[in-house]
């Protein structure tokens, strides 16, 4: 049920009433008897309670039993390599023509780097 907010036309007293869709609207001010306007309100804000309101929510339980089967052979191959890596697979080493240089620091910063 809606929060009506109402004005007097006499007094210029305002007030809310918490009353139903199908009620008429009030016509008379509860301070001096005076005839009232109903104002137009802002509305309310609505909150979502509940499941349902992302788009993976309505995803069916075959997707989801898909991806639970592909992470899990993904994790698999991952943990046991079938063969030891071999001379082939690793990068060739360069040579070092000269050390690396470090860093330099900016001579207007001072703490942590």
């Amino acid at each position: 049920m809606p929060t009506y907010e109402y004005e007097c036309q006499k007094c210029g007293h305002r007030f809310e009433e918490f009353q139903s869709m199908k009620d008429a609207p009030l016509t008379k001010c509860p301070e001096c008897k005076g005839k009232v306007k109903r104002l137009i309100g802002a509305g309310a804000g609505f909150l979502f309670k509940g499941s349902g309101f992302y788009i993976t929510d309505y995803r069916s339980s075959s997707y989801s039993d898909k991806k639970k089967k592909e992470g899990s052979d993904a994790a698999s191959s991952a943990a046991s390599p079938t063969s030891p890596p071999s001379a082939a697979d690793k990068p060739a080493a360069k040579p070092a023509d000269k050390p690396a240089a470090k860093p330099k620091k900016s001579p207007g910063k001072k703490g942590k780097d």
